[in-house]
């Protein structure tokens, strides 16, 4: 099948570079990008012709960190730093996945959302109960929703209600690999929650899982002050955080380290060596007063970086959202460094919410040929004196002020899912 798209499009198949194709064509075969360009293509004798004429068509989101079961406490907390935070809300909230009908009540909802709000790839933590993992995963290939979910590993300091003894997380993680061939779309990613929470022998075991079924990890890196002091009590062997992942095997190519706000240059060093991905959460890292990562430092030193919501950390599920607190977050950052540091524009910051992020599921550079199609338009011909606007300025204000309601249609996979 043959489709062919006319509107506004706008993509960053560069960092920092929009290319901006007015009124132009973007033709699909099979769900695939087949062709992009300003002439109408005329291979094809046979198409259906979407028509979003003065519509913005970009890229769909990438949200490479959320913690899906915290979705029912979105913007609770946001008085308490990290720890506090974890013990006092998320811990108790996350104890409810246990109820199977609750989890299938949340997950839809929120799966729903995501769509709504144009993100259609995702990097998730679970919880630690194996079947609800499976639902969040269910009810995400239902909505349209394409990349990873990991079933949570935590044998230690979850409290009472939210903790696995160590042969338990091993086996039920097991069994969760093997229910996981069920899913087209989504796919298993480890999750040890963070050093904190998974002893020295879980630790190793997911290490071998993750070698002997080549599997893709993600977790917490260098988010608070207070939780990298815990870690060099518990590991007094390693110099620094990341070491903890790498004694076991999790520091590899293509894991994902949310936050990694602390990281000096030798750890940001061993994150570049590795082709570790750094998900960075402005939302959440001001919020819990964690701080401001070095996102223009770690740019300019070559590291892989991508966005995240972290909710319920971050109070923003729209990566929309999350683009704009990129760039205020790294305008904190300059100021902070007695204005040596740029702060992110807003070309860079949507980069790094669709390009970044879409490299990790093996895309190209934005809506790149042979790709299949991830893609919003949004409807923002409305707004007052738009006529008087070129399409790089709406594309601008679409950036800050484009609501849900707004994204007329999602494509996630070469489908149309709104």
């Amino acid at each position: 099948m043959i489709k062919i798209f006319c509107g506004n499009i706008v993509h960053a198949p560069k960092f920092g570079e929009l290319e901006i194709i007015e009124h132009g064509y973007i033709a699909l075969k099979d769900g695939v990008i087949a062709y992009i360009g300003q002439e109408m293509p005329t291979d094809w004798a046979v198409y259906e012709f979407n028509y979003f004429y003065d519509r913005l068509i970009m890229p769909s989101f990438c949200d490479m960190h959320l913690h899906a079961p915290q979705y029912p406490m979105l913007g609770m907390g946001m008085d308490l730093p990290l720890l506090d935070w974890l013990n006092t809300y998320t811990f108790k909230t996350e104890a409810r996945f246990c109820d199977t009908e609750y989890a299938r009540e949340v997950y839809a909802k929120l799966a729903q959302e995501l769509i709504d709000n144009g993100t259609t790839r995702v990097v998730t933590f679970g919880s630690i109960h194996t079947d609800s993992t499976l639902i969040l995963m269910e009810e995400f290939e239902n909505a349209g929703i394409t990349g990873y979910v990991g079933k949570v590993n935590m044998d230690r300091n979850g409290g009472t209600n939210l903790e696995e003894t160590t042969e338990e997380s091993i086996r039920e993680t097991e069994r969760w690999l093997e229910r996981c061939a069920d899913f087209k779309y989504i796919k298993p990613i480890l999750t040890p929650r963070f050093t904190p929470s998974c002893t020295n022998e879980l630790m190793s075991a997911l290490g071998k899982l993750a070698k002997t079924h080549d599997l893709r990890v993600q977790s917490h890196l260098s988010e608070n002050t207070s939780e990298i002091a815990w870690v060099g009590d518990l590991h007094p062997d390693c110099k620094q955080y990341w070491e903890t992942y790498d004694k076991y095997g999790l520091w590899k190519s293509h894991t994902v380290m949310a936050h990694c706000v602390h990281s000096d240059k030798r750890e940001r060093d061993a994150i570049k060596a590795n082709d570790v991905v750094v998900a960075h959460c402005p939302a959440s890292n001001v919020n819990l007063v964690s701080g401001v990562a070095p996102i223009r430092t770690m740019l300019d030193e070559g590291l892989w970086v991508t966005l995240g919501s972290d909710i319920a950390g971050g109070d923003v599920l729209s990566m929309l959202g999350v683009i704009t607190e990129a760039i205020k977050s790294s305008k904190i950052k300059r100021i902070e460094s007695n204005w040596t540091k740029d702060f992110l524009s807003v070309a860079e910051a949507f980069y790094l919410g669709t390009t970044a992020g879409a490299k990790y599921f093996g895309g190209g550079d934005g809506f790149a040929i042979g790709d299949k199609f991830h893609a919003v338009v949004i409807k923002d011909s409305d707004a007052i004196d738009v006529k008087q606007l070129s399409i790089r300025e709406r594309f601008e204000r679409a950036i800050y002020r484009t609501k849900e309601q707004d994204i007329i249609a999602v494509y996630s996979d070469g489908r149309r899912v709104k």
